[in-house]
């Protein structure tokens, strides 16, 4: 039997070392899904694949760095999906949903928030590029991606909430959406709240929460996610409160 060469070894790769990259590629299949949903006027499931494709944002990175398949290919296609899933999707959701009577000033909106999200990436991937083996931060440098896809989904959110409420007036939207823009390049420090840590003997209580959390989300999806959208609007007004003078890292 002859046994296969180094560099055959080499050339050779098991399929469950694509898994991070076919995560991303299933994100990006979500927030494509939801611009077609949009259009469709489906706007709770529009919604719904692009918070699908938050999570599956989360992963991606997370199973590369376990499985120790991070790789430049792998990288640009996440920063590809990224621009797709926060920086187009939600916008052109939100301007289907609103701005049909304010075709003009609503697609300067989208366009404005589009090319926020283009400088955030570019910032981050360039500091990504030269970052040290410092300490990680406990701020971000303006708000993340997937929390500013959220948080310009905020009026269409809170509509399927309140069933009976008005339709949100398209100059507010689009109001809504340049602020949002803002926010993501902006130098305002933002929690990172995956460098929390807690003591173990609270970690039950930890768990306890975050099951009854998933349940409300299942159950009242619209209402609890209003509700920790607003929460979190809460984090980055006292984050910029408390650290003014901190220096936060990009994120």
């Amino acid at each position: 039997m002859v046994e296969p060469s180094d560099r055959d070894k080499k050339s050779q790769i098991r399929p469950i070392d694509l898994l991070p990259n076919l995560i991303t590629i299933a994100a990006i299949f979500a927030g494509l899904t939801a611009i077609r949903f949009g259009y469709e006027a489906r706007y709770e499931m529009a919604v719904r694949l692009v918070l699908a494709a938050c999570v599956l944002e989360g992963l991606d990175g997370r199973v590369a760095r376990l499985l120790n398949r991070s790789t430049a290919v792998g990288a640009e296609l996440d920063s590809l999906a990224d621009f797709l899933n926060f920086g187009v999707a939600p916008v052109l959701i939100l301007y289907s949903w609103a701005c049909q009577d304010f075709r003009s000033a609503g697609w300067i909106a989208v366009l404005f928030y589009a090319i926020c999200r283009v400088l955030r990436l570019a910032r981050f991937n360039v500091s990504d590029r030269v970052k040290t083996c410092a300490r990680p931060s406990a701020f971000f440098v303006g708000v993340p991606s997937p929390a500013g896809a959220v948080l310009v989904m905020l009026p269409m959110v809170v509509s399927f909430a309140v069933s009976d409420m008005p339709l949100t007036p398209p100059v507010v939207v689009a109001f809504h959406i340049c602020l949002v823009g803002l926010l993501m390049i902006s130098r305002i420090p933002t929690y990172s709240f995956k460098n929390i840590s807690m003591n173990r003997a609270n970690a039950k209580f930890f768990l306890l929460g975050v099951a009854v959390l998933a349940a409300a989300l299942l159950t009242y999806l619209w209402a609890t996610l209003t509700l920790l959208t607003l929460a979190y609007v809460v984090c980055l007004v006292w984050a910029y409160r408390t650290t003014r003078r901190s220096k936060p890292t990009e994120g």
